[in-house]
């Protein structure tokens, strides 16, 4: 299989550097993504394949503008709609009730 998501493995795109210095996270949501993957594998609603599965769906466009921790994001709803623990609305409300708040304290 060679999709949009397999771009690392194909030839010719030159090597990927990677600055030592960088941190881990470039956000403190990267963070709390991070986090949240480990609690959504460990409650059982998602392995590693679906969560590969989940990104490897992801409209090409979309993968190739977001972030690492984006694709994570995306992969993370995705399982939790399909299993039925949270509808598209609950997250798009959540999405509008977190970007409100930040609207307030700037």
């Amino acid at each position: 299989m060679n999709g949009i998501h397999d771009m690392g493995g194909m030839h010719g795109l030159g090597t990927i550097v990677r600055d030592p210095a960088e941190p881990l996270f470039s956000a403190d949501w990267e963070r709390r993504t991070f986090g949240l993957f480990f609690a959504v594998f460990a409650g059982g609603y998602m392995n590693v394949d679906e969560f590969r599965h989940a990104i490897e769906r992801m409209d090409p466009v979309h993968y190739l503008e977001g972030s690492y921790y984006e694709h994570w994001v995306h992969s993370i709803e995705t399982m939790l709609v399909e299993k039925n623990v949270l509808s598209r609305d609950e997250i798009e409300r959540r999405i509008a009730q977190l970007r409100e708040n930040n609207a307030c304290q700037s």
